[in-house]
């Protein structure tokens, strides 16, 4: 193998938001195989010879499989010095990084992880609320809505029993149905919930509810995170247009930092 592909984090999309790293990777690499969560003004970054190829795989809409994904890493991992395979949020969260970390390693492509800020910090910070709190959330689970098939649903039971803050991620249309289970397992009806879409993007919404009442909610653009518990409650609705309203000047900041 003449190259090394670098499993890169792209956060949740807002520019700023990459690591130092990812943007030196994203200059410098032959080739970008990027989900369809990494943004428009990520893509950007790369390299202008750089070759992007889209291997997206959204709700009812799989451009590529995983096996097809794995095969494109080790092809390009062939000619190319640098591939970067880059994913949105970090790629050890929900990520299906170990599956492409098993076909590496079997192949014998060398390859390295590169972290990103994942949704559950990316959503809290532009609500401006904790993820954990020492009065009332002294841990947080992370979670997904999606299990894989032949997999079973979230125990959560078990979740309610020792969880402060829980993080749920892809819900897609089951927020009824969380409500729900929550509810059974146990938590408060009237636990407070914050939904987040498209966080630290320019079309980012916030919605606060509680459990009770997420059966009758509008469910919001994806990709979308869903964080329940207490910390919820320090809910601050003008953070977004505070914290995006210089989100243009900072895109064009960064694309014109000369690369090395």
């Amino acid at each position: 193998m003449k190259g090394k592909v670098y499993l890169v984090g792209a956060g949740p999309g807002d520019p700023e938001l990459l690591t130092l790293k990812a943007l030196r990777l994203l200059r410098s690499a032959d080739v970008v195989l990027h989900d369809a969560l990494v943004s428009d003004e990520i893509l950007e970054l790369a390299l202008p010879h750089g070759q992007l190829i889209d291997v997206g795989k959204r709700v009812g809409h799989h451009r590529c499989t995983q096996a097809e994904i794995n095969r494109q890493m080790i092809e390009s991992a062939r000619w190319a010095n640098v591939v970067v395979r880059l994913k949105g949020g970090d790629p050890l969260i929900f990520g299906r990084v170990a599956e492409e970390m098993a076909a590496l390693r079997q192949a014998g492509v060398e390859f390295e992880i590169v972290p990103g800020i994942t949704a559950a910090t990316a959503a809290a910070a532009q609500a401006r609320i904790p993820l954990t709190n020492r009065e009332s959330a002294s841990c947080m689970t992370l979670i997904t809505a999606q299990a894989a098939a032949g997999k079973p649903a979230v125990d959560f039971a078990s979740v309610a029993a020792t969880a402060s803050t829980v993080a749920i991620y892809m819900p897609g249309g089951s927020y009824s149905e969380i409500g729900r289970q929550m509810i059974a397992a146990g938590v408060a009806p009237e636990t407070c919930c914050l939904l987040v879409s498209n966080a630290c993007r320019k079309n980012q919404q916030l919605q606060w509810t509680d459990l009770r009442s997420l059966r009758s909610i509008t469910p919001p653009e994806s990709p979308a995170l869903l964080i329940v518990g207490e910390v919820t409650r320090c809910r601050d609705e003008s953070a977004a247009s505070t914290l995006l309203q210089s989100h243009n000047e900072i895109v064009w900041a960064i694309s014109h930092v000369a690369p090395e």
